[in-house]
């Protein structure tokens, strides 16, 4: 395999876009088709594919925005957190990517939910790539109750990632970022 610089070049310098400066328009079927394509191009030993995609398109979303905001304050959160939980799907499309483990005697639920990790990273990554801003979060929406009632999400699957994706801006502030020195050892 030969190097790529492009494409190291593209995630040295990778940015998330803020899911409340992500606006309409975002992918169509036909480029979503190709991202999820992308996104499932992750390590999944065994090829157990033990994840699914969920797509909350325009209309959902504004349909579940109201019960995300009343979940929050059913599970004890205030009329600001409710509001916060309930503009974050804003977002003119927001890809769950959800963990659904296949019983495996080779390959331990912990890596398989990996498997679905690596998903949302690479959904994030093709999205951006694409030219598209985009996010993953979690919060509220991801939570067992909220997705199981409105997801579609079935006892024993998980909420992994809900990846926003939209247009966004070209530039935004990076974040500061780790010391990798101070994180590594050599063995």
């Amino acid at each position: 395999m030969s190097a790529n610089p492009s494409a190291l070049d593209f995630l040295a310098g990778r940015r998330s876009r803020p899911p409340k400066l992500l606006h309409a328009p975002g992918p169509d079927r036909k480029e979503l088709a190709r991202l999820l394509t992308v996104a499932a191009r992750v390590p999944d030993h065994g090829k157990l594919e033990p994840w699914r995609f969920v797509v909350l398109e325009r209309a959902t979303l504004d349909r579940l925005a109201p019960l995300l905001a009343q979940h929050v304050r059913a599970t004890g959160g205030d009329e600001a957190a409710a509001e916060k939980a309930s503009s974050a799907f804003a977002s003119p499309l927001i890809v769950a990517v959800v963990s659904t483990p296949v019983d495996s005697p080779k390959i331990p639920l912990w890596e398989q939910q990996m498997s679905a990790g690596a998903v949302c990273l690479s959904l994030l990554n093709a999205a951006l790539a694409a030219g598209w801003g985009a996010a993953w979060l979690s919060g509220p929406a991801a939570s067992d109750d909220f997705a199981r009632a409105h997801l579609g999400v079935a006892e024993g699957e998980r909420v992994v990632g809900l990846i926003h994706i939209g247009t966004g801006p070209d530039e935004v502030p990076d974040r500061p970022r780790p010391d990798v020195a101070a994180r590594t050892v050599f063995l």
